[in-house]
């Protein structure tokens, strides 16, 4: 019965507002600031009421918090705590405020998740099988993939069935700051006493709970606990670097109501989870089977699947009495000691009946090795159908599913579904459900709506799909190419299982027709078939690179058919000039063999061979000339390929292309290099083949900056709204206009009178569309990057990125740029340098002379892969040199640059000189300029720099980090 208006608060409280639901209100004040919210109390009863719940201020004060979380015994004091608020201020109401007219069901049923026990909840009904000595025959033939099943007895030996409980995990690891799972982006940690005592005070109706894939990093002493259970130790992770692979284990804490919601693992892995103390209630759906109140959210631009679902205790509670029987889970009670298996893309959600204690690992076995590799390839409509069955299927997707099924599929098509939103939609389920798990044979499931079998699933993939520049989902546990250098390794590893992993890359990297196109240009050019050994691309690169023989086949495909061509075009232009001014960094580039283009026509595959010079009529077709077409330039070389950065960064106006791009792959063949690249040989090496790394590659960038530029043709720019920057005004910290800075203005002020020469204008035209956007770029490259210094980003770049060059002042006032931008590799990375083994006699000092008897194992001989080439400033080379081959070190860094002998900045002029001679501009220090070029860099150049160095962590201004990561370049004393 409606409550009459005199007795209800709401109107007279909220106004207008009073028409929002509360759970909708609720939701809105979640966007406030605490100091917003605690405002926003004091407007009226109902506003006290709603500002005042317990999961607000714990959102609040999650998304606020930093660092270490230490629980103040209520959210909103820990909240006011954290944001250094007077305790006078934190104080809570002497006495409790009571409200008469006010009546919230959404409020009560959270308070009643926040303060309800589970005594009841203890469920066994026998559905899930309890299993003691299961051997590994038997579990691969009945379980693995197939089925969940509780194992009993695989954690009797372990020492954690006695020593992982609270008392004795706070005895030993009391000071231990452990991940903290939760509801928010940020990375949250505890001290392990901290959280002890968080679990005995809270009342959260979704409380948090320790789960910490790193916790044998900060706890070693626990991975000594316990041991892998010999079913799951087939893991074909294990070939990756422990900094390599995936997060994989987890230490899981967590008191009574805390839980994991519905989920499926990532990349489609198997799990088992041991419980060591406490009881867990788990509920499980076969794959494609999405819980009810579950939604999943598919992107159809890069295939994240996003899951939206309530917490595991508001499911129970709200969802499960719904249920009809035949629409409930499999369901069971962990008890200690138990493991439970959960096959992969299984859903399951996990309610801790009590405090538990429980370790977990993901892995990748044979079995489900094929799922894993459908869930790194590119697209969305197989992702989609992996987690949300046919319900990710949308009536415009022509794939005909009843040749896959023998079971009717016509009750699953929902034409009012879209790519963007699946919903659960509930069907009659059929009394035999169809599950095909791979081996043919069909076993029962529950509620299973379509074939989980790889072949049904792999028809959902993209034809077309391309590894190589897809949009890379964040969900994925590992990157692009990671994932290609993991299945190369695998390849190299287990060369017994390379039928599988065959099937694995033709699904994730489309490796079959990689393949062919690679065996068309081999028999183009009379060279041998691959081996068995060479039939996966190597390295981890942009483009796709095999190995024949002696030979080195590069397709280009990276950025698409526009930027591949401008690369082969670059490089082929480069290697021209080589040439021509007979430099010696020839004797360090591979041999170039032949290059040409790849197309499909009609059916088949043809080829055209192309040296750079001209337009090949294949692609004059594609609508990719611009400008006056020469018929034998390098129309597509590093100019050209300049100004196609620019475009696509947004800085010139963009330029129509072709709605649909023929499949087109440019590709060149070099001689294959003796030995082996740096990032193989890097831990055996001695520290003096390392030094004479650093010589070498200093030689090598001298002889690569000095190169002469193409020149710059005026036909280029035809299409471009082309602005120089010009004569401006400048205001002086008064705030009035000023004709001439003061002595003490930085350099962004004396850009008075700047001109910037056509030589640097693409140049600063792209780092100035990356300022604007800096900050954004940052976030969310996220973590390692410190969000401390994310906002201090502003204050230490300069909003003109033309200050970063060097500058003088003519005799008509007017400021220039004091040098030419030259060449630059952009890409010296360790996987970018070969090095050849010593020959058995003594090898040649740094001088020339063997007269010291040095015994190298390995000289440097060439530098690879000159697809980035472009024009820039020098210091841009310095950044993967030094950051990747060096790994930060400064001595390296100082031995390279004796070598180098080549100015990195100009004179330093009579405006930046202070009295004791000493340069002033901060614009002049080449640590200032490399690190605002590492904060500008298009890939997470930071992410390296801050997992380098790990004390960076805590640095409080960005000039710290300069000095750390870049100080040795201010000693370079080489100017123009």
């Amino acid at each position: 019965m409606e409550i009459p208006q005199s007795n209800d608060r709401r109107h007279d409280a909220l106004g207008d507002l009073r028409i929002l639901p509360d759970e909708l209100f609720c939701a809105l004040l979640e966007y406030l600031t605490p100091r917003d919210v605690a405002r926003l109390s004091c407007v009226s009863s109902v506003m006290y009421i709603l500002c005042n719940e317990e999961p607000l201020w714990m959102h609040l004060c999650l998304n606020n918090s930093r660092g270490l979380l230490e629980y103040k015994g209520s959210w909103k004091g820990t909240t006011l705590h954290h944001l250094n608020v007077s305790d006078e201020f934190a104080k809570s109401p002497t006495k409790p405020l009571h409200f008469d007219g006010f009546n919230s069901l959404f409020l009560y049923r959270r308070w009643y998740r926040c303060f309800t026990t589970l005594d009841s909840f203890f469920i066994d009904k026998g559905v899930l099988e309890r299993k003691k000595d299961l051997s590994l025959e038997e579990f691969r033939r009945e379980y693995d993939v197939r089925k969940p099943v509780l194992l009993t007895d695989l954690a009797e030996t372990w020492p954690a069935r006695s020593t992982w409980t609270t008392d004795q995990l706070l005895q030993n690891y009391g000071d231990t700051a452990f991940k903290i799972s939760q509801r928010s982006s940020k990375k949250i940690t505890m001290r392990f006493t901290d959280y002890v005592a968080y679990m005995k005070l809270q009342h959260d109706e979704d409380p948090l709970y320790i789960f910490d894939d790193k916790f044998g990093e900060v706890a070693p002493g626990l991975l000594k606990d316990y041991s892998v259970p010999h079913l799951f130790r087939e893991d074909f992770f294990d070939v990756l670097e422990r900094d390599q692979r995936p997060a994989f284990r987890w230490l899981i804490i967590g008191p009574e109501r805390s839980g994991a919601s519905w989920h499926v693992d990532p990349a489609l892995t198997s799990a088992w989870n041991t419980l060591l103390s406490g009881r867990k209630r788990w509920a499980l759906y076969p794959p494609g089977r999405v819980p009810l109140g579950v939604t999943v959210h598919v992107n159809e631009e890069d295939g994240d699947v996003n899951v939206e679902a309530p917490s595991s205790l508001q499911w129970w509670l709200d969802i499960y009495p719904l249920l009809a029987d035949e629409d409930k889970p499999i369901e069971c009670t962990q008890l200690p000691g138990e493991t439970i298996y959960v096959p992969s893309g299984w859903w399951h959600c996990v309610l801790n009946l009590e405090t538990t204690i429980a370790v977990t690992q993901n892995f990748v076995n044979t079995s489900n090795f094929e799922f894993v590799c459908l869930d790194m390839a590119p697209g969305y409509h197989h992702k989609g159908v992996c987690r949300a069955g046919l319900l990710a299927v949308d009536e415009n997707y022509s794939v005909n599913v009843e040749k896959d099924l023998s079971c009717d599929t016509d009750q699953f098509n929902f034409p009012d579904m879209t790519r963007r939103e699946k919903r659960r939609r509930f069907s009659k389920p059929r009394k035999e459900p169809c599950v095909d798990n791979g081996d043919g044979n069909a076993t029962n499931g529950v509620n299973q709506e379509f074939s989980y079998h790889i072949n049904f699933l792999s028809r959902f993939l993209e034809e077309d799909r391309d590894h190589y520049n897809s949009i890379w989902s964040e969900s994925n546990c590992i990157g692009q190419r990671e994932m290609r250098q993991w299945l190369h390794k695998l390849w190299v590893v287990k060369p017994g299982i390379r039928e599988l992993i065959w099937k694995g890359a033709c699904l994730a990297l489309n490796a079959g027709n990689w393949s062919a196109r690679m065996a068309e240009i081999c028999a183009s050019h009379d060279l041998p078939s691959p081996l068995d050994d060479e039939r996966l691309p190597v390295g981890t690169g942009s483009n796709p690179v095999y190995l024949t023989g002696d030979k080195v086949i590069k397709i280009y495909v990276e950025g698409g058919l526009e930027s591949s061509i401008h690369s082969l075009g670059t490089e082929l232009e480069f290697y021209s000039l080589l040439d021509k001014v007979k430099s010696p960094l020839r004797e360090h580039i591979p041999n170039v063999l032949a290059s040409g283009i790849l197309f499909h026509e009609s059916g088949s595959h043809r080829i055209v061979p192309w040296d750079g010079k001209g337009v090949p009529d294949v692609i004059a077709k594609c609508d990719l000339v611009r400008g006056n077409c020469t018929t034998d330039g390098f129309h597509f070389g590093v100019w050209s390929k300049k100004q196609l950065e620019a475009r696509k960064d947004g800085s010139l106006l963009p330029i129509a292309t072709a709605s649909a791009q023929p499949r087109i792959w440019p590709y060149i063949i070099t001689k294959r290099c003796k030995g082996n690249i740096f990032a193989n040989l890097r831990d055996e090496l001695p520290w003096d083949d390392v030094l004479n790394l650093a010589s070498f590659l200093g030689d090598q960038l001298h002889n690569l900056h000095i190169l002469p530029l193409p020149s710059l043709h005026d036909l280029m720019y035809l299409e471009v709204k082309y602005e120089m920057i010009s004569t401006r005004t400048i205001h002086n910290d008064s705030g009035k206009d000023s004709n001439r800075p003061s002595g003490n203005a930085s350099r962004e002020a004396i850009c008075e009178n700047f001109s910037i020469p056509v030589e640097w204008d693409l140049f600063i035209k792209i780092l100035t569309k990356r300022r604007k956007n800096v900050s954004n770029h940052l976030a969310k490259w996220g973590s390692p990057i410190p969000s401390s210094l994310i906002e201090k980003i502003d204050e230490y770049i300069p909003h003109n990125v033309a200050v970063l060059l060097d500058t003088f002042k003519d005799k008509d006032g007017l400021y220039k740029v004091s040098k030419s931008p030259t060449w630059i590799h952009s890409d010296i990375m360790d996987d970018n340098v070969h090095m050849k083994p010593c020959v058995p006699t003594h090898c040649l000092d740094e001088n020339g002379c063997n007269g010291d008897e040095k015994q190298r194992k390995w000289n440097p001989s060439h530098i690879l892969d000159f697809s980035d080439l472009s024009i820039g400033d020098p210091i841009f080379d310095l950044i993967p040199i030094h950051l990747d081959i060096f790994r930060g070190d400064s001595q390296l860094l100082k031995k390279f640059l004796e070598s180098y002998r080549l100015p990195l900045a100009g004179r330093p002029s009579e405006d930046d000189m202070l009295l004791d001679g000493k340069v002033e501009s901060k614009f002049r220090r080449l640590s200032y300029r490399a690190m605002c070029y590492c904060i500008l860099h298009e890939d997470n150049v930071l992410g390296a720099v801050f997992s380098l160095q790990k004390e960076l962590k805590s640095a409080k201004s960005w000039e710290e980090v300069e000095e750390t990561v870049w100080g040795e370049l201010n000693k370079y004393q080489v100017f123009c």
